[in-house]
């Protein structure tokens, strides 16, 4: 597993999969990556979301990429930061290890993410990128068969730069 930081608009990746930061009723968050990503993907992501019954946090699940140039898309729900300081590392991990496990089954060798839970939800962004890299890391040494290229993508330049860092450090 290759893992690439880049900055990008993620509705325009053109991967096999994005992940969508989702709330848990998997419906339009109407702003940030969320919301882009729903606009960018059309009505037909929505309808699609709505049958699958919601989703906890640190779970995910995958839907088709519908406008996107992407073929799927994976709903993942980070952690409220406030709500659950003690248990948010482990909770945001196992977002990013339930997105690779969709990958994996789905035979997906290219997934963009965003970096989850540091929008409208408050992770701060070096402690959320530190676990994102950490539980990437860890999933591609127990996943060495894994072929596929992780994208870390985010619009803003102090996001990228972070990732960067601890990737250089």
């Amino acid at each position: 597993m290759f893992i690439k930081i880049m900055k990008a608009d993620i509705t325009k990746m053109e991967v096999d999969a994005v992940v969508n930061p989702s709330n848990e009723d998997l419906k339009d968050g109407k702003s940030g990556v969320c919301g882009a990503i729903h606009q960018a993907a059309g009505k037909e992501l929505a309808e699609e979301c709505s049958l699958l019954g919601g989703c906890r946090t640190g779970e995910a699940r995958i839907t088709k990429g519908y406008h996107l140039d992407a073929k799927y898309v994976i709903h993942t729900v980070g952690p409220v930061y406030q709500k659950t300081k003690e248990k948010a590392p482990a909770l945001l991990a196992s977002c990013y290890r339930n997105c690779m496990e969709f990958a994996r089954l789905y035979h997906i060798n290219t997934i963009a993410f965003p970096a989850i839970s540091t929008g409208s939800f408050g992770y701060p962004k070096q402690e959320a990128a530190v676990v994102a890299l950490s539980a990437l890391e860890q999933w591609g040494k127990e996943h060495p068969d894994y072929p596929g290229i992780v994208f870390l993508v985010s619009t803003s330049d102090e996001t990228v730069k972070i990732y960067q860092q601890l990737r250089n450090s």
